[in-house]
């Protein structure tokens, strides 16, 4: 589980093409400094597994599912990357529960500088558009929003300096795919209406 709380921008150093899947590594000496083979780190809101670390950097195995289903198909040698390493237990939840399971991607439209801010107008699948509402939260390439306005077909988000500074957000281009991920919460709560669940008193004697 992470916050969407972006923790070092990384870099690509290689990448390569196996049959049905892509073997990737990436500099990241700041999430690699107590990671090791299996640890799980989020690149561009994507949870990867740790094959192995070195030097400051890591290399992870891409199946052609998540490549298929997420902009990391898109990286070269040289693409920056967000980088976070999973929420420790007890730590302070800064952003918002994100899986590090992406929903779909969507695509950078617009880009509106302000004095203090930049805001960002992504396009949205319509398969996502329920679960995104204005002053919600959603993850985009891995960094955790609030979203600014909720259309049918986008939405907006509002930047602030430090976001434009350390993440990927800051350097994306209009036409640029973003990986999103939505509010899990809406997710299981979408899932027990739709089955007609109801919340019940917990039965006496029964674990709760």
């Amino acid at each position: 589980m992470f916050t969407g709380i972006v923790e070092e921008l990384g870099e690509v150093v290689a990448v390569e093409k196996l049959a049905d899947a892509s073997r990737f590594r990436l500099r990241g000496p700041v999430v690699t400094e107590d990671a090791g083979h299996g640890d799980s780190i989020a690149v561009n809101g994507v949870c990867l597994t740790v094959v192995d670390t070195a030097d400051g950097e890591f290399t992870a195995d891409v199946m052609a599912e998540t490549l298929n289903r997420s902009s990391l198909g898109a990286l070269a040698t040289g693409s920056r990357v967000n980088l976070e390493r999973p929420m420790a237990l007890g730590g302070r939840l800064g952003g918002h529960l994100v899986q590090g399971h992406v929903d779909g991607t969507g695509t950078i439209t617009e880009r509106v500088p302000g004095e203090n801010w930049e805001i960002v107008k992504v396009s949205l699948p319509a398969a996502l558009t329920r679960y995104v509402v204005e002053k919600g939260s959603i993850t985009v390439d891995g960094v955790s929003l609030t979203v600014v306005e909720a259309a049918q077909d986008y939405f907006t988000i509002s930047l602030i300096p430090t976001t434009l500074a350390l993440t990927t957000l800051g350097i994306k281009k209009v036409g640029d795919p973003v990986n999103l991920e939505v509010d899990v919460l809406a997710k299981y709560v979408e899932r027990l209406l739709g089955n007609g669940a109801t919340v019940t008193e917990p039965v006496e004697g029964a674990a709760s």
